[in-house]
Order: structure tokens, then sequence, then C-alpha cells
């Protein structure tokens, strides 16, 4: 009646113990049947009577823990319940940023493609309507120079138009690549020298410290000076003072390490991980003074995977960035 009032609805069983001899020396068996208690002739313990001093009246639940576990179902299912609702709500979150990512990508690409074709159609239109005046007949040095300006401009649409649709067929088909043995030292000293009249030009230095004595790979030669001229180019293009930058190399196992090291902008941490996304830039809102639409860095990735190499980046802030290139060596 007191485990009723107590709300304790479980079979028991209540025994005498002997404490000196340590054995149970009377006991019953009570089972809950509706609610009511009905004593059972077959308890888990048998009597056993050897003493009738010092003893102990105990009650045991022999099916306590199934109890227990049977009011804990509830906050079991409950948290496996809570669990999938957390693992669901963190997926959601995770695409819901992603697609915010995304849009930002999309709008900032957008907003560099409409501003580099926005460009040159407008120098071809105010060139053409020079042309349309029928007195540039009577100048025609002048005429030379307004088609000159007209077919520079196209070309450089061209161009534009052209790296969006090679990453769009880069990564829609297999890749055929050109391989051959190649010395990867003399690759990097042509394109060195092909970016000597910009440096020039900006009264930047590029120095190089070609270390590394196993510089043969397979690879294809005009892919492989693509991927280092782009990074030169950026490292030059992301400078607001003097272009400083140095070139290295070393050989780590199997590998030939090249380093391309510059006194640009930098990269902070959380964008440096997205650098060599697909269109992805650095934000720069409504300002376009550095021309590109984000290809350069995943053309860069994506044929060095073609290559079984790989690229990493580590760059601070206004202090500049170090690109990584590792790419296996030819035994």
């Amino acid at each position: 009646r007191e485990f009723k009032n107590q709300e304790i609805n479980l079979n028991f069983e209540y025994n005498l113990y002997d404490c000196f001899n340590d054995s149970v020396i009377y006991t019953k068996a009570v089972y809950i049947n509706e609610g009511m208690a009905q004593e059972k002739d077959d308890p888990s313990v048998k009597v056993n009577w050897k003493s009738e001093d010092g003893h102990y009246f105990s009650v045991f639940f022999p099916k306590k823990s199934e109890m227990v576990l049977a009011r804990l179902k509830f906050w079991f299912y409950s948290s496996i319940l809570l669990v999938v609702i957390v693992l669901f709500f963190t997926y959601t979150i995770n695409v819901i940023l992603k697609q915010k990512r995304l849009s930002e990508v999309k709008t900032d690409f957008i907003n560099n493609m409409t501003h580099e074709l926005k460009t040159p159609i407008s120098t071809i239109a105010l060139s053409s309507e020079v042309l349309m005046d029928s007195k540039i007949i009577e100048q025609p040095e002048r005429l030379k120079n307004y088609a000159a300006i007209i077919q520079r401009e196209n070309f450089r649409m061209q161009g534009q138009v052209e790296k969006v649709l090679q990453i769009a067929s880069l990564e829609k088909e297999k890749i055929e690549l050109n391989l051959k043995t190649l010395d990867f030292h003399q690759v990097i000293t042509e394109v060195i020298s092909n970016f000597s009249p910009l440096l020039e030009e900006k009264n930047g230095t590029m120095t190089s410290q070609l270390n590394a004595e196993m510089v043969r790979i397979e690879g294809d030669e005009t892919h492989l000076s693509n991927v280092i001229s782009n990074l030169i180019d950026n490292a030059i293009k992301y400078c607001k003072t003097t272009p400083i930058i140095e070139v290295s190399t070393k050989n780590e196992g199997d590998f030939l390490i090249v380093e391309i090291k510059d006194n640009g902008l930098g990269i902070s941490s959380e964008t440096g991980k997205l650098v060599f996304d697909r269109f992805y830039r650095v934000p720069t809102g409504n300002v376009h003074n550095v021309k590109g639409f984000g290809l350069g860095l995943h053309y860069v990735k994506l044929m060095l995977l073609e290559h079984k190499g790989s690229i990493s980046l580590k760059s601070k802030l206004g202090k500049g960035s170090i690109f990584y290139i590792k790419i296996p060596i030819k035994k």
C-alpha cells in the first residue's frame, strides 16, 4: 500500500536477512497485477531457516533496471529526435550560408563581367562614331589609329570571354594534357623573363633562387607556364607599392616545391580558403581597379590537380602572400 502511495508499481520481494551467517531466512515474492499486490510461492531467493536473532528486513526489486530503462525510453527517443533536429538545423544553416556565399560570388562576378565588357564596348562605340564622320577619310593616320583601337578592344573582349568558356569546358570535360619531360627550372626562367618589361615599367624586381636539384617533371609545358604566369601576374597586380617578388625552389621527398613570395595586399585567413574557388574574388565593393573574373587561381588549382600536384597559400593581410606549388618529380 505504501509503495502504491509512492507510485512504485513494481514486482518486489521482501526478506528477513540474517547478518551473522549471511543468509536469507524468510522471503516472499509479490507481483503487481492491475494495481493489486499478490504473493507468489516461487521467489527468486529460497527460504533458509538457520537463525532467530540479528535480522534485517529488506525489499528487493528484481526488475528495477527494466523499470528504469522503461522510464528512460521516452527521454532516449526524445534525445535521438533532438539530435536529428539539431543536425538538420545545422545542415540547413550550412546550406543557407553556402547559398549566401554563392550569391555574393555570383553578384561580384556579374559586376566584374559588366565592368570588363562595358569598357571595351564603350571604347569601340566611341571609335565607331569617329569613323562614321566622313571627314576622317582625309586623315588616314587618324583613321588607322581608331581602327587599331577597335581591333585591340575587340581582342580584349574575345580574351575575356575565352577565359570564361575555357574554365567551363575544363570542368565539364576531361582535360587532355600534352605530357612530356620538362626541366621545371627552365619553364620558370622563361616565364620570369616574359615579365621583365612589365616589372621595369613598375620599377619592380623579381629574384629567383632555384635551389632544387631534382627538377625533371612530367607535365604540359603550356599549362604549367600559365600556372607560374598567373601567380606572378597576381603578385604584380595586387601590389600598391613597388612589386618585389621572390621565386624559389627546393626538393621535399619525391616532390618539387616552388615558392612565389610577394609584397602585395595580402589575404585574410577567411578569404584565403576561398580564393581557389571558381569566379571568387576578394570583395572590393564597387571598385574595379584590378581586372579579372576570379578564374586565375581556380585554373592554377585545376591544372596542378591534373598534374597530381597541389597548391597552398600562406598570407597575412597587408603583409603579402606566399604561394606553395607542390608537384611530383620524374624519377
